[in-house]
């Protein structure tokens, strides 16, 4: 009669751990979206908010990983269960990765609003983030349904991802080159859009992580990469 009692316990404290993930996401998905907006818009305000919001986004990795450890310490869950415990572990701290990136990106707003623009640099960039921000809600999408295709899907899209960076990085050249005094403003711009980038690899870690959890093994071919900038994944 205990042992029902157990599960239950331990699943009722599971689907807590992941709703705080799923919260965390929602709220890395804001910034990332609102960073890139106040990049395009010059919105220094919408800026200093996506940069203040990411202690609540730290906070709640810590939460997580408070839980999960409890969840390892007491009720010392095996096999799938443990993989799930761990895939949370881990989904949290790529959602923090890339809520670092979302407020490093919003740091570069009040430097940039003080410099010439680039023509159609920030909306490129714009475009970029909601593309990365689609892989990461789908990713998250996939672990709540378990759903391994999709999760292939938005490990297939980081090679998307990455040729709409190296086409941002080839247009901030080209800037470059053109009139030295966009050097400045580019370089920021194309740590911006690295950094949105490496978002994209974060969300695909979300993916392959998902592949694990229902297969019991992480993907054996080599994740699909695209960088002719030169500069690394």
């Amino acid at each position: 009669m205990t042992t029902p009692h157990i599960l239950s316990a331990f699943d009722r404290d599971l689907e807590a751990a992941q709703a705080l993930v799923m919260r965390m996401g929602g709220l890395v998905e804001s910034a990332l979206l609102d960073a890139a907006e106040a990049l395009d818009t010059r919105d220094e305000d919408l800026a200093v908010r996506v940069r203040t919001g990411d202690a609540a986004i730290d906070a709640l990795e810590e939460q997580i990983n408070a839980q999960c450890a409890q969840l390892l310490a007491l009720r010392g869950p095996t096999a799938s269960d443990l993989r799930t415990v761990l895939t949370v572990m881990k989904i949290a701290a790529a959602l923090e990765r890339a809520g670092d990136y979302a407020k490093n990106m919003a740091k570069r707003t009040a430097v940039l609003s003080q410099m010439s623009q680039v023509a159609g640099a920030s909306g490129s960039i714009r475009r970029l983030a909601k593309a990365v921000v689609q892989m990461l809600t789908d990713a998250l999408d996939a672990y709540i349904r378990r759903d391994v295709k999709l999760a292939e899907d938005v490990r297939n899209r980081d090679r998307d991802v990455d040729q709409m960076y190296n086409s941002i990085f080839r247009e901030l050249l080209t800037h470059m080159m053109e009139d030295p005094r966009n050097i400045g403003p580019c370089m920021h711009l194309h740590f911006i859009a690295k950094n949105i980038e490496r978002v994209g690899d974060h969300a695909t870690s979300v993916a392959e992580q998902v592949i694990y959890l229902v297969t019991g093994a992480l993907p054996e071919d080599e994740r699909p990469k695209v960088d002719s900038t030169g500069t690394g994944a």
